[in-house]
């Protein structure tokens, strides 16, 4: 309880992604028209209402996920939300400019799962499609625990398998089509390796607002200026 509590400033970053979201639901819509991307290979995928339950344990898995990255590796945390974000950011700018759309199966029986299915179809229009959200941050927590100084082959193979079920999900409960897939993973890890990669100690120091003591340099410059014009004065008077 006590590393919760110390880490609730941290912790509290992940607030952008509910911020961000409201743009989602401001998209979700056929308004500017609507492509498709569906292939000749998502008509032989089937329909498999089964995979609901890892479709939506997405959103436990990527809360818990960060959360494990920020008690045990803040530079993993930082780096992998900040590219979660900016990868929300260039979603929603591809949603506005090429907006698709997934065709989605006629639910058929009242089970629990197609009532989870139907409930997820109600709460998400079948647009804002590519890339995949759901597997672009999914995507982000396999790079982020690559990456993780307390990586092992339990938190590993828990990552992998969630990842690979939820990636799959998308497919399998006809959210999304090979090509959001593909793009989102595509997207995903140029997105993840420009933030870990980058310099940021340096990108700080040139943020900086600059120093208000002047360079020696500037000094002397400035010095000489000012008796090259006392000079100038005293010939004019001498002149006088």
């Amino acid at each position: 309880m006590q590393t919760i509590i110390k880490n609730l400033k941290p912790l509290s970053y992940m607030l952008s992604i509910p911020i961000l979201n409201i743009f989602y639901a401001l998209l979700n819509n056929a308004d500017r028209g609507a492509y498709s991307l569906v292939t000749d290979l998502d008509q032989t995928i089937p329909f498999l209402k089964g995979f609901i339950v890892p479709y939506i344990i997405w959103y436990f898995f990527i809360f818990g996920t960060l959360v494990y990255f920020c008690l045990k590796d803040k530079k993993v945390y930082y780096r992998t939300l900040l590219a979660f974000n900016l990868g929300l950011l260039a979603c929603y700018g591809i949603y506005f400019v090429f907006q698709t759309h997934v065709p989605r199966p006629e639910l058929v029986g009242h089970d629990v799962l197609t009532k989870l299915v139907a409930l997820i179809y109600s709460k998400d229009q079948p647009y804002n499609a590519f890339p995949s959200i759901h597997v672009l941050s999914t995507f982000l927590m396999v790079k982020g625990i690559n990456k993780c100084q307390s990586k092992n082959y339990l938190n590993t193979s828990l990552v992998y398998v969630n990842a690979v079920l939820i990636i799959l999900s998308t497919l399998f409960v006809k959210q999304h089509v090979m090509l959001d897939v593909l793009a989102a993973i595509v997207l995903g890890s140029l997105l993840f390796d420009l933030v870990y990669n980058a310099n940021w100690e340096e990108l700080r120091l040139s943020l900086k607002k600059p120093s208000l003591v002047r360079k020696p340099s500037l000094i002397r410059s400035h010095s000489l200026v000012r008796n090259q014009s006392l000079v100038l004065m005293v010939k004019k008077k001498s002149e006088v």
